[in-house]
């Protein structure tokens, strides 16, 4: 801690103790671990462990890579086998390493020196880092965790491969104030703030999502390809318009790098679990003018689920062209590929015909063996970005999304009545088949710099985008089994206690739906960081945005008419203004205050089959941001309250149609408090503990949407042992929630009845050895005391299932 506490701006004020300090730095001993790599990324690894500030042009060491350096050394023994036989020289006074190139004269020039070891960029890759410098989810400025008045949390390339997250949902899984439902297989619901998540961004490009649709190409995002997530909670109407109160994910690609690298990596998990990775980058012409990426996936394995497998590919490639000394082409696109099988569109029936809770296996499957839901995507981006004079920027970036699923399950759940308990029996099958595609196109421009005003320097953003969207869902419900079913349930009601998962093929006579949806957006949008003093910051930010929305139901329903809906919204210059003021109380300290108002068309639809009208409402949230270590430790506390008119409140199904979901509207208020330490602690110890409290009440002061935990605490953390054991890093972590449940109210019951899940914790353990500069190998084990809990519920189809049981994945990576 001393050790940190010593940084370069002391030592101009105690210069007597700079020299004898000096020779106590050299002479000290670290315990190094850097493997071989660019010499860019090794330079700031090797900063950071020996707690330097480390100065060099980035033009000495581009294209150059390091040694490999390991075990105790000093200072200057390390750095002279990192930099091997390159013609870089060093100096070492006090704790500033400066290197040079041998052949330059003079002293370097600070405009052109990049300064590691003590502060963090936007790129977490080998940063070793549980924090990053900037972040621009919330405002589109380049600001750190404290200047930005809102609650994010960012969860970065280390944290992502030391817990061996793989894909989206067991990222957010981790995240503070983040609770991820499943109530089927690979479905995804995200809630924040006692709200549903459905804004995500790729690279900071918002995308359009309906978590209802079931066709998520977000949902699916795997995390081979993206360099760290960005989480913001509260409202973030000021870049994408239809501002949603809950939260926003940002997902931020790998890019290509100047220098050579990549990795491979395997891995065998629980149920037959196998992984392979592969991630090359480096410039591709001489000069280093083109660079690429290129990242390829393949998962495949079964589940504690029974007769559930599942098959993944991604392919990732990105590439970069200097067309000139100021202006940058980005060119890229992702591919998906998602075929699971013994898929399951609900979770398992939680009560009986008495209205009492069941107690399930949780490896029992609702779904048919040959049940599948195949899924493919492709992403396409681009983006132009021209540096102008002034330090001003001019981007325009463009993205492209186009996804399909083909269905076709059959399921036994409660939409066709309720288990009797003793007998098992009850329960009829459902089916459905059809197929889903989606199709959205994104564009942004926007223009950045800063600004003199009254003698002081401020920051302005500018911009235009636009986004359109496409869905379109054909499909047949409700079972036909041999003939001889009435509305979804099958002559011989199915034993749930016996059931081997094999169903009557299905005949679809009747029952087609049309589900279509368009949307479309476009806005013009302004941020301001305004500093009338040296430790006040203003920002102030609009948006005006034009939106456009139809959707299309149509089903037909045996032996009834034929059901249709025609929703259309139309809405001109919308007004979506955003506010936060940010005080520094110290250098490591700040207080802040944020408004944000909301607007957010909603796909959700009541009883009638009708949308429910745009949420509207507000978002205020105070709170104070710490920040040490220049910025590689960060603390937050914030305070919160969410007001919203027409939120979205489970009302059972659409009618005739036991398969769609109904809401109704209502006024809700929520409030609550979010906490968070992200970051090092000290050298070689990382973590990342939160507390989130949220609670949503209607307007009578009743709670609502109670399947969402009123409470979360996440901790994780990681320490590199020291001295002869420095190659063993070891870690480890709880999740712990507050309990849920839901009242169910149907006439097949006497009474309503009540399905719940007290709280609950579960612990995850770590452990990676480094077996030389190049390989490791990394075990993590998941539910370590293999804890039975629901870990979501199904409102509308009475469902419920249960979170994974104890499992182990083993997995070992080669770095050159």
């Amino acid at each position: 801690m001393m050790r940190r506490v010593f940084q370069p701006r002391l030592l101009s004020a105690t210069l007597a103790l700079a020299l004898p300090f000096a020779a106590q730095v050299q002479a000290q001993t670290f315990n190094f671990n850097v493997p071989a790599q660019p010499l860019a990324s090794a330079l700031q690894a090797f900063g950071q462990q020996a707690n330097l500030q480390v100065l060099y042009s980035p033009d000495d060491v581009q294209n150059l890579r390091s040694h490999a350096i390991s075990g105790a050394l000093s200072p200057q023994a390390g750095i002279e086998q990192l930099l091997g036989s390159s013609r870089l020289a060093y100096s070492l006074e006090g704790n500033t390493l400066t290197l040079s190139n041998r052949s330059t004269t003079g002293s370097l020039e600070l405009g052109a020196t990049r300064i590691s070891g003590q502060a963090l960029g936007a790129v977490s890759e080998n940063t070793g880092s549980y924090t990053t410098g900037s972040t621009n989810t919330a405002t589109k400025l380049n600001l750190s965790l404290k200047e930005t008045p809102q609650s994010v949390s960012v969860m970065t390339r280390q944290r992502i491969d030391d817990q061996n997250l793989r894909s989206i949902g067991s990222v957010l899984e981790q995240t503070p104030g983040i609770n991820v439902q499943s109530p089927g297989s690979d479905r995804l619901y995200v809630f924040s703030r006692g709200l549903a998540i459905d804004n995500y961004q790729y690279d900071g490009m918002p995308t359009t999502s309906f978590a209802f649709s079931q066709a998520l190409p977000q949902a699916l995002s795997d995390m081979a390809i993206y360099d760290h997530i960005e989480v913001l909670r509260g409202a973030s109407g000021l870049l994408s318009g239809t501002g949603d109160p809950s939260g926003t994910v940002n997902l931020v690609r790998k890019k290509p790098t100047s220098t050579f690298q990549g990795y491979v990596s395997a891995g065998l998990g629980s149920w037959d679990l196998y992984r392979t990775e592969a991630d090359v980058s480096g410039p591709l012409t001489p000069s280093g003018n083109v660079r690429g990426r290129a990242v390829a996936a393949y998962q495949q394995g079964n589940s504690f689920t029974d007769h559930l497998s599942t098959e993944k590919t991604i392919v990732y490639g990105v590439t970069e062209f200097d067309l000139s000394d100021t202006t940058l082409l980005t060119v890229g696109a992702e591919y998906l590929y998602n075929d699971p099988r013994g898929f399951s569109t609900t979770g398992l029936p939680m009560l009986d015909n008495k209205g009492k809770q069941l107690n399930l296996s949780r490896s029992d499957n609702p779904a048919s063996r040959d049940s599948t839901n195949r899924q493919e995507s492709v992403n396409a981006f681009a983006s132009l970005e021209q540096k102008l004079d002034h330090d001003w920027t001019l981007k325009v970036a463009a993205n492209s999304m186009y996804g399909t699923r083909e269905y076709d399950s059959v399921i036994v759940g409660t939409t066709t009545g309720f288990v009797n308990s003793q007998t098992g029996a009850g329960l009829g099958y459902t089916a459905t088949k059809g197929d889903n595609t989606q199709e959205q196109q994104g564009l942004d421009v926007s223009l950045s710099g800063p600004f003199q005003l009254l003698g002081r320097e401020h920051e302005l953003v500018v911009g235009f985008n636009f986004q359109s969207y496409e869905n379109r869902r054909n499909g047949f419900g409700n079972l036909l089994a041999n003939g001889t079913s009435n509305n979804g349930v099958s002559g011989k009601p199915v034993n749930i206690y016996t059931w081997n998962n094999y169903a009557p093929r299905p005949s679809y006579n009747f029952n087609r739906e049309d589900d279509n949806i368009d949307q479309w957006q476009n806005g013009v949008y302004l941020a301001t960081r305004l500093k009338p003093t040296d430790d006040l910051s203003v920002i102030l930010g609009t948006r005006v945005s034009n939106y456009r929305y139809d959707a299309m139901l149509h089903y037909n329903v045996a032996n009834m008419k034929a059901f249709e809906t025609n929703d259309t919204l139309r809405v001109n210059g919308k007004v979506t203004p955003y506010a936060g003021v940010v005080y520094d109380l110290t250098p490591n300290h700040s207080i802040y205050a944020s408004y944000t108002s909301i607007f957010k068309p909603q796909p959700y639809r009541d009883t009638a089959g009708h949308m429910l009208d745009p949420r509207e409402g507000d978002n205020y949230e105070i709170g104070l941001k710490s920040d040490y270590y220049d910025g590689r430790l960060n603390t937050s506390i914030a305070l919160f309250e969410v007001d919203l008119e027409n939120d979205a409140i489970a009302d059972g199904t659409v009618a005739g149609n036991n398969n769609m979901s109904a809401y109704k509207a209502a006024k809700t208020k929520t409030r609550g408090i979010d906490m968070e330490v992200s970051g090092e602690l000290l050298p070689d110890w990382n973590m990342n503990a939160s507390y989130s409290h949220s609670v949503v009440k209607d307007a009578d002061n009743e709670r609502v949407k109670t399947i969402i935990p009123a409470d979360m605490v996440k901790v994780w953390t990681t320490y590199r042992l020291p001295g002869e054991l420095d190659r063993l890093t070891v870690g480890g972590g709880v999740n712990w929630q507050s309990g849920i449940h839901m009242t169910v109210d149907n006439w097949q019951l006497t009474t309503p009845a009540k399905v719940k899940q007290g709280d609950y914790a579960t612990a995850n353990l770590m452990a990676r050895y480094q077996l030389s500069s190049q390989w490791s190998a990394t075990a993590t084990i998941n539910n370590l005391f293999d804890k039975k809990y629901i870990s979501s519920l199904d409102e509308n189809f009475y469902s419920g299932s249960y979170g994974d049981p104890r499992n182990v994945m083993l997995s070992t990576k080669y770095q050159f």
